[in-house]
């Protein structure tokens, strides 16, 4: 398939009101507003033949392209200055935090990324870096986490958090989240820390979204006995 007949097809998926939706949630555009099932139904298939197709949709600076990349990217195949790139090249949260740090996480770069985009100056990629890392403690099997680096970073959390900038808070708070959830060595760390920093602020694109309180969620994947049970796959 062809890039053109991809955006094409893009085009034709889209629809108004899911262009305003993601408008509203803080997508700065060009995009054309196509609900992520239907990009699975109508394109995926056909785009995760071609890894340079992947690659050449991201460049688009498309958000429906962009995302529909990130679904369709060999992650253990994208190099690391591909990725560093990608991180740069986003604008705008949704796919910094899912696209961007979810192909990461899975690829074979992912906490040397992480921990590089955690320490930039500039809010987007810092952002990148904590859903990186967080999402890699969802996916990797516990021997593959550093205990200390994890306990290290729930500390700077604990310390940090609320003086952090803005989407920073949210994906800070999801760390804790993640850890509870899914690095069973740390989960009673995690619940003291989530327990410490309490509700986040967080201004985010709609009235509608909420930024989740750490301890609740903790506490509900231990009441549905799901912690420790690591994600498939992060980028869905």
């Amino acid at each position: 398939m062809e890039l053109n007949q991809v955006m094409k097809t893009l085009e034709r998926l889209g629809t108004e009101q899911t262009k305003k939706t993601f408008l509203r949630h803080g997508a700065p555009g060009p995009l054309f507003g196509v609900k992520i099932g239907d990009l699975k139904k109508e394109l995926l298939k056909d785009v995760k033949k071609d890894q340079q197709l992947a690659l050449d949709l991201f460049e688009t600076g498309n958000s429906d392209a962009q995302y529909l990349a990130g679904l369709a990217i060999n992650p253990k195949l994208i190099e690391k200055k591909q990725l560093t790139h990608w991180a740069n090249y986003s604008n705008w949260s949704a796919i910094s935090e899912f696209v961007v740090a979810g192909v990461a996480s899975e690829s074979p770069y992912a906490v040397e990324l992480a921990k590089e985009w955690m320490t930039s100056d500039q809010e987007l990629i810092e952002d990148t870096g904590w859903s990186c890392y967080g999402k890699f403690l969802s996916f990797a099997p516990d021997t593959s986490i550093n205990q200390e680096e994890v306990l290290a970073l729930l500390k700077i959390i604990e310390n940090t958090i609320h003086q952090a900038k803005n989407s920073v808070r949210y994906t800070m708070n999801q760390f804790v989240i993640n850890t509870g959830c899914y690095y069973t060595p740390l989960l009673k760390e995690a619940q003291q820390v989530a327990e410490t920093i309490g509700p986040v602020q967080v201004t985010l694109g709609s009235k509608d979204c909420k930024v989740p309180l750490a301890s609740e969620a903790i506490e509900k994947a231990i009441r549905l006995e799901r912690i420790g049970k690591k994600r498939k796959k992060v980028i869905c």
